[in-house]
């Protein structure tokens, strides 16, 4: 069945999927800021401008080349450590040196992660240290860690050992965490491990992707285009169960 949109769910829904949530991960780049403000687009030139130079082939090639490592390794550092043994931290440095500047603040969705209960956790395929600056500029210090591609042991989601590493790190029962994630396909391993699941976005490759998940049975269990409104519907439905005590099991819920 398909994921739930945020319009369909209410207080009842959410307090059965997530009462017992107690450690939530997200996402960076498209899901704690809208894709339509392109910052990942300039990430995205920036790579094909290094793998350009690093192998002496066209923009269009280099391009190609970016994109294929994505699919088959997870990033295209991945890709090129895999292949051609970069250093890792000269390219993140160089990728990652863009233009924040459309970047705002967003104290709606500070306010809302805030109010979930227990652990708040970054997860990205990028560095910690850009990780850092793109949280300062939305103005979300709301975060208890951030695990980037170094903290992880350059494993990229959606590699199982990269998530591995985030549970080990703080102990984590994966059946009480939630993450949040613009890729559905770095949705696949949370959902085998037993972690609520929620899409944001179009996902990365827009509906057609989307619709294909679903037709394959989907390991997204939630899905919004607005991550401010739906953490803070949730936050609003947790805080009612710990004011008012045990609700319905999410069996019971969808009875």
């Amino acid at each position: 069945m398909p994921p739930r949109p945020l319009r369909d769910i209410d207080t009842v829904a959410l307090q059965a999927e997530f009462a017992d949530v107690d450690a939530w991960i997200f996402d960076l780049d498209n899901t704690l800021y809208s894709a339509d403000l392109r910052l990942f687009s300039q990430i995205e030139a920036r790579m094909t401008g290094y793998v350009q130079r690093l192998l002496g082939v066209d923009a269009p090639e280099a391009d190609r080349l970016r994109a294929h490592y994505w699919r088959e390794h997870g990033t295209t550092l991945a890709g090129l450590m895999a292949h051609h043994g970069i250093d890792p931290e000269t390219y993140l440095a160089e990728v990652h040196d863009i233009d924040f500047t459309t970047l705002t603040p967003e104290p709606a969705l500070a306010e809302a992660i805030r109010a979930l209960p227990g652990l708040k956790i970054i997860h990205t395929n990028a560095d910690s240290a850009y990780a850092g600056q793109v949280l300062a500029r939305r103005e979300l210090a709301v975060f208890d860690a951030i695990h980037g591609i170094g903290e992880v042991g350059y494993h990229p989601k959606p590699d199982p050992r990269s998530f591995a590493a985030v549970l080990e790190a703080h102990r984590l029962d994966p059946a009480r965490c939630a993450m949040f994630e613009d890729d559905p396909r770095n949705l696949e391993v949370p959902f085998s491990l037993g972690m609520r699941t929620v899409l944001v976005g179009a996902g990365r490759h827009g509906p057609d992707e989307l619709a294909e998940d679903h037709s394959h049975g989907s390991h997204i269990l939630w899905h919004t285009r607005d991550i401010a409104s739906f953490v803070a519907a949730l936050a609003a439905a947790l805080a009612d169960v710990a004011d008012s005590g045990p609700t319905l099991t999410t069996a019971e819920a969808r009875s």
